[in-house]
């Protein structure tokens, strides 16, 4: 018979020793996923907070504090989605012109052969708080205009504008496209800011080699087969000089990416301008609203209008739009990455507008030159240079700045010469209308 020993029974855990490690099991568990659940939350949380940290404000007021505003914005079409381009650097080359994308807000530097340095100082650009007035909407609603002129405005409107016309008030009323005119076209050089920024100099010379102003009036005289002559000049017209007062030209082409502050003498100089007749053309180059040129200029043109006067958008019956020179133009033409601001305007003595401002950047469009096939221009100079475009703006067409085609080129060529030609005939009507000169 065999025998089998019995089993040898283990001892048993105690009911006290269970329990703590199945404790200890759950609490590793809940402390691993809570340091999981951390690590997310920290990760994901300073993403957003780097995020938000890296969007400065645009504009500070004296003393740190932010300057915000009320203005209204346009969004540009839905189909077309604005980019955000980084700064180009300037050239190596100091034959080339610098630039820099429309949408950029920092200061520029142009590039060496440019003689003015546009490091503007503190005290040439300071940051303002933003006036009452400049917390207002643009308007659609034009002030209201005010009674014909009086005899002693209107002969000095009529001396300073006689020249522009050709065969003086003897073509006044005539079909617009049967008339010929003949002036003097000058760039704005304002203290502080770059008011060079769509125009370039080349060989260490003081005078504009190409750009915006010389493309501008090369193809209004183009399109307006030589009836409408006009020559940029080479060396920019200094605000503060005499020198507006004797050459008489009907606008003056104002431009830039910065804030400035015109100087006294400048504001002394530019209302008695508007006063005889002249105009401002004012053209950002950062397309849009609420950039520092935009809040700038519209800020000290204020200066230069009777008081009470504010901006407003002209209305589509303003003969721009409605008695323009080329009728096919139906409103307002793209400018760069297909901005389509209307045309704002301040009116000054006498009750003709004063102030004119593109929002929508056509200098930049206007550094691309085109043929006299109205295709783009790419002639080069013995250095192997481009003539009529802006080289590097060439290479990045399509991507930083958009609608750069000869189309809708030729369309905004065709709206600004209907803005010029409205800027030359714009007084002859209320001279006419004013009580007898003699």
């Amino acid at each position: 018979m065999n025998y089998a020993p019995p089993p040898i029974e283990q001892p048993s855990e105690p009911p006290q020793r269970r329990s703590f490690f199945g404790l200890l099991a759950k609490a590793q568990a809940i402390t691993f996923s809570t340091l999981l659940h951390a690590v997310i939350i920290i990760v994901l949380g300073g993403t957003v907070l780097l995020k938000v940290q890296q969007e400065p404000p645009d504009f500070t007021a004296e003393g740190g504090d932010l300057v915000t505003n009320e203005i209204v914005t346009t969004t540009p079409p839905k189909t077309e989605p604005q980019l955000q381009p980084t700064e180009f650097a300037p050239s190596t080359d100091s034959a080339a012109p610098s630039v820099a994308a429309p949408s950029v807000m920092a200061a520029l530097t142009t590039s060496a052969q440019t003689n003015v340095s546009l490091n503007a100082s503190p005290t040439l650009t300071p940051t303002l708080k933003m006036s009452t007035e400049m917390t207002k909407p643009l308007t659609t609603a034009p002030p209201a205009l005010k009674g014909t002129l009086s005899k002693d405005m209107a002969t000095k409107i009529a001396g300073f504008t006689a020249g522009w016309a050709k065969g003086g008030t003897t073509s006044m009323g005539k079909p617009l496209k049967s008339r010929e005119f003949e002036f003097t076209a000058y760039l704005a050089k304002y203290q502080g800011g770059d008011w060079d920024s769509t125009v370039w100099f080349r060989d260490g010379k003081p005078e504009v080699a190409g750009g915006s102003l010389p493309n501008l009036l090369y193809l209004v005289g183009k399109l307006s087969k030589g009836k409408i002559r006009a020559e940029p000049q080479p060396v920019p017209l200094d605000l503060a000089s005499d020198d507006i007062f004797v050459k008489k030209p009907p606008f003056i082409w104002f431009t830039g990416h910065r804030d400035f502050k015109l100087t006294d003498q400048e504001i002394t100089n530019l209302a008695e301008y508007l006063r005889s007749g002249g105009c401002l053309w004012g053209d950002s180059s950062v397309p849009g609203q609420r950039s520092r040129f935009d809040i700038a200029f519209r800020r000290e043109m204020l200066r230069l209008v009777p008081p009470g006067e504010h901006w407003f958008a002209l209305p589509a019956n303003h003969p721009i739009y409605a008695a323009s020179y080329f009728t096919d133009i139906h409103g307002v033409a793209p400018g760069v990455n297909f901005y389509d601001e209307p045309v704002y305007a301040l009116i000054g003595y006498g009750g003709s507008v004063a102030v004119l401002y593109t929002a929508n950047d056509y200098g930049d469009m206007w550094q691309f030159g085109l043929d006299d096939n109205y295709e783009f221009d790419t002639t080069r100079d013995e250095k192997r240079r481009m003539v009529a475009i802006n080289e590097e703006m060439w290479h990045r067409r399509g991507l930083y700045f958009r609608n750069i085609e000869p189309k809708p080129l030729v369309e905004s060529y065709k709206f600004g010469t209907n803005i010029i030609v409205h800027l030359l005939t714009r007084w002859e009507d209320k001279v006419r209308n004013a009580p007898r000169m003699f």
